[in-house]
């Protein structure tokens, strides 16, 4: 069995992107993801891990994303690894010190028969429509509105930066969605995008990325109606057979999924150093 077959479904999902657009390389103690196209995509260039890493383990780590990951992706300067973990897992102090986020993302999953309808409607004005991502229209007012949403997230990254990073996102969706591998999706007030979100498979299992609402437009049921859309859109006219949604433990947009019907599959486990200002120097 390969080290991708024993991946939670939240890896798994992930990875649907990076064979696409990327590459996804195997070695005997690793698997190496790299997004040659987009070195500022932190989760596009990582090594991902079978199983938790030592906390005595950051030093040979680090050597080994630099060797594998971190010479391709100097402008960038960041260090970033995932891994499974199907029990607790010992304390990663050592990393935390060395400037590491250690993250666990949650993911759900929703079969055909289990999508609640109706739960919420759009308001008057507004309305759900695929994007056109091969229309550079369309694609920029996707990135417009990902970084308005990024402006008030305090997410930490430099606002040039993600834009940048956003915009070879988009350019990689757009990639997918030529070849027959998904769509984005949106809420229209007007000409103006208020709220977007992709919904992209490799066969019959779908994988949602990068649900954002305008901070002016939150809390009117937008991202509960749009991902209800979504979701009828990939089973009907894709025939998917499992819809898989990822997010933060803590994120309050978990309680909207469940609502819909998603159920909680697993957590899987990230961990990002940004580079400081030095590093980015260089």
């Amino acid at each position: 069995m390969s080290l991708q077959d024993r991946l939670s479904l939240g890896w798994r999902t992930d990875l649907i992107f990076a064979r696409f657009s990327g590459i996804i390389e195997e070695r005997g103690d690793c698997i190496v993801v790299r997004t040659p196209a987009n070195p500022y995509f932190y989760w596009g260039n990582f090594l991902l891990l079978p199983a938790p890493p030592r906390d005595d383990g950051l030093a040979h780590w680090l050597q080994r994303f630099d060797e594998e990951v971190g010479r391709h992706t100097r402008e960038s300067g960041h260090v970033a690894i995932g891994f499974d973990a199907s029990r607790p897992h010992e304390p990663l102090l050592s990393w935390q010190r060395a400037g590491f986020e250690v993250f666990d993302s949650v993911a759900l999953k929703l079969e055909p028969d289990g999508l609640v309808r109706g739960l919420r409607e759009l308001p008057t004005g507004l309305h759900f429509a695929p994007l056109d991502l091969q229309d550079p229209e369309q694609l920029d007012a996707a990135v417009n509105l990902q970084c308005a949403a990024n402006a008030t997230d305090a997410s930490g990254f430099q606002a040039l930066g993600y834009r940048e990073h956003r915009f070879r996102q988009m350019q990689g969706y757009a990639a997918m969605e030529k070849a027959g591998r998904g769509h984005w999706f949106g809420v229209w007030r007007g000409g103006e995008l208020v709220a977007d979100c992709g919904l992209f498979h490799d066969g019959m299992l779908g994988r949602f990325q990068h649900v954002t609402t305008h901070p002016a437009w939150r809390r009117r049921g937008l991202c509960t109606a749009m991902v209800e859309a979504a979701c009828l859109f990939g089973l009907e006219q894709q025939e998917l057979e499992l819809l898989v949604m990822c997010a933060y433990p803590a994120d309050a947009a978990i309680g909207i999924y469940e609502s819909l019907g998603f159920e909680a599959d697993c957590r899987y486990w990230g961990m990002q150093r940004r580079p400081t200002r030095d590093q980015r120097a260089t």
